[in-house]
């Protein structure tokens, strides 16, 4: 590798992070001329799934993201090279590093009972037959475990414990999920189990993750050339096998302004495909409206893998994912409060300040809605007296214990008011409601990934052949590793580029918490606690 990255031109198709990271790694470690990639994406902003914004009405984010020190090798290393904004001798690693030292997570309300009540969290309330059943999920290997669901694997009263609200919530787990998923949670985050209850091992940005991981990145790579071109839809790829099996991909087809357009590649140039996506078809409420709940694949986010999936049986089927919004969908809510009265009535009952409490779930919700208050302020340029809130909800086809709505059917205020109703705050409802913007999110697609699946589902990151393109995203198949992470997507870039390119810098390592001795005994002792 030579002079090859100075005449080889890099095609990355979708603007997320998997995209951003790809292009980092051509060049950090490729020695690719940032000018020779193109970063292709149809919306107007890069970031993908990973957004944050300020709306007219007030911010939104679709999801929020717990990073960790252990499991996140991938992400740190990418973030280790790239500075912040707003002082280039300092990484992005260092940041969150010394902002997470500064407000360390200690959940003191991690699950919330009626009343409102503050259960004990570190109880786990597992028994014996719960244990008997994780280590035999543990033990068994993905090719036993197949396609089956998580409910296929334990006993009612596991479902009930607050070891299961706590996990599944952390990780957006539905007991109809895939048990591979599961035990793959279990193995890559076995380390959290001694503080599930306080969430000590998560690490936050100093803003939300767009503004902190996704901007630094994208400025990092424009100030070296690389051409992001939005409102450019990638609908076809046109591929072809030599005489030895090597595979190329020599065209790709684009829908840009209206306009069909090509980029014909040569033998020396590389395409990287983003595949799927788990924010496609995100609608958008207000106070005054319910999101809608888009089942017809609208926005074309699943269209290219559709496409090219048909032309080879290993490149994936994506219609084991996106084929049951019914079990994949959940809806999030961001609350915009020009008043801190609200703020200051969840310190007092959680004994948080916001940004160190992490996740507060309402166990006995029938939306099973959990909240985070994240330290202010959350988005650039966010007004000192201003303050925002991020939740989330499960079961959205349940009717509400507060409003006799469904989430999937609640508009912003309605879920302002079940949620102040949790809180046992209804006596500043009318307060709070006053100076209080929610913008809720309908998201179809959003645990897509954990759908039960089978080992030919998802196409490895390099196909078998691929000699010039490369999948990225969380609809890849990585060994080990857990999807629904900024990590997934980063180590599938790390992958594709080192693979692709045949570099010979070392991957970091997947982390394996049972091989500390130190961290198998704790985790040892909470199972048993």
């Amino acid at each position: 590798m030579t002079d090859a990255p100075q005449q080889s031109r890099a095609y990355l198709v979708g603007g997320g992070i998997a995209s951003l990271a790809a292009a980092a790694f051509l060049i950090r470690d490729g020695g690719f001329p940032g000018g020779n990639i193109h970063i292709l994406e149809e919306l107007p902003l890069a970031g993908g799934s990973m957004d944050g914004r300020g709306e007219p009405t007030g911010y939104v984010s679709r999801g929020g993201r717990m990073l960790e020190d252990e499991a996140y090798t991938c992400l740190w290393n990418l973030l280790e090279t790239i500075p912040t904004l707003t002082d280039e001798t300092m990484s992005v690693r260092e940041e969150i590093r010394e902002f997470s030292a500064k407000w360390p997570t200690d959940a003191k309300a991690r699950l919330i009972g009626k009343g409102p009540e503050i259960l004990d969290a570190s109880d786990y309330g597992l028994d014996t037959r719960d244990r008997l059943e994780l280590t035999r999920l543990l033990v068994l290997p993905e090719a036993v475990i197949g396609a089956r669901r998580i409910e296929d694997f334990f006993s009612p009263h596991f479902f009930e414990t607050n070891f299961w609200a706590m996990w599944r919530t952390t990780f957006a787990f539905q007991n109809w999920h895939s048990a591979i998923e599961l035990r793959r949670y279990f193995l890559r985050f076995m380390q959290e189990f001694p503080r599930m209850h306080t969430l000590a091992g998560v690490r936050r940005t100093r803003l939300n993750q767009y503004d902190s991981i996704i901007r630094p990145l994208q400025t990092w790579l424009e100030e070296r050339g690389v051409r992001f071109e939005h409102g450019v839809r990638v609908t076809d790829v046109d591929f072809v096998t030599e005489e030895d099996g090597t595979r190329r991909v020599r065209r790709l087809h684009l829908d840009g302004a209206g306009l069909p357009d090509a980029y014909d590649l040569a033998d020396t140039d590389y395409a990287f495909l983003t595949l799927g996506s788990m924010t496609a078809d995100a609608a958008y409420g207000s106070d005054d409206t319910a999101p809608e709940l888009i089942r017809d694949k609208r926005d074309g986010g699943w269209r290219l893998w559709e496409t090219i999936a048909a032309k080879a049986d290993d490149f994936g089927r994506p219609a084991a994912f996106y084929g049951n919004v019914d079990e994949a969908k959940w809806e999030s809510f961001t609350l915009t409060m020009r008043s801190p009265l609200l703020l200051h009535r969840i310190e007092e009952l959680s004994g948080n300040l916001p940004g160190t409490g992490a996740l507060m779930t309402f166990k006995d919700s029938n939306w099973l809605m959990s909240i985070v208050v994240p330290h202010a302020p959350h988005f650039e340029g966010q007004p000192e007296d201003v303050y925002t809130l991020w939740g989330y909800g499960l079961f959205v086809d349940n009717e509400g214990d507060f409003v006799g709505k469904t989430m999937a059917e609640a508009t912003g205020r309605e879920i302002l008011t079940e949620l102040l109703n949790h809180l046992g705050l209804w006596d500043i409802e009318e307060q709070v409601a006053a100076t209080t913007t929610v913008i809720p999110v309908m998201l179809p697609y959003i645990t897509t990934q954990f759908a039960p699946r089978t080992t030919h589902d998802r196409p490895l990151v390099i196909p078998r052949g691929a000699a010039n393109f490369a999948f990225l995203g969380q609809f890849t198949e990585i060994p080990e590793d857990v999807v629904f992470t900024v990590e997934y997507s980063v180590r599938g870039a790390m992958h594709a580029v080192y693979g692709l390119l045949g570099l010979d810098g070392e991957i970091p390592g997947i982390y394996h918490a049972l091989a500390d001795p130190k961290t198998a005994i704790g985790v040892l002792k909470a199972a048993l606690a």
